[in-house]
């Protein structure tokens, strides 16, 4: 017999608590996501198409911290600032 499983819900705050200030996860982004969510002015300047697949370093909370155009530089902005990244999809 399989035991019940009992969801478990957890504010940003709890989700940050869990790794640590250090801890940042890394995922794939839609280019699309990005220009929907920063202010016009911001992107200006970039050649960023709507289709483009960039990688976003987030803090555990989910706070976005970067942006890169590939998985190995978000990792490596990650590891240059003492944080420790883990990849997510």
């Amino acid at each position: 017999m399989t035991p019940k499983m009992t969801p478990i819900t957890l504010s940003p705050q709890d989700l940050a608590a869990l790794g640590g200030p250090n801890l940042v996860y890394v995922r794939p982004v839609m280019g699309a996501e990005i220009l929907a969510s920063t202010p016009t002015g911001k992107v200006e300047g970039f050649d960023l198409r709507p289709d483009q697949i960039l990688y976003a370093v987030h803090r555990a909370d989910g706070a976005r911290l970067a942006v890169l155009g590939d998985q190995d530089s978000a990792i490596a902005a990650a590891l240059a600032h003492e944080l420790a990244p883990v990849l997510v999809h």
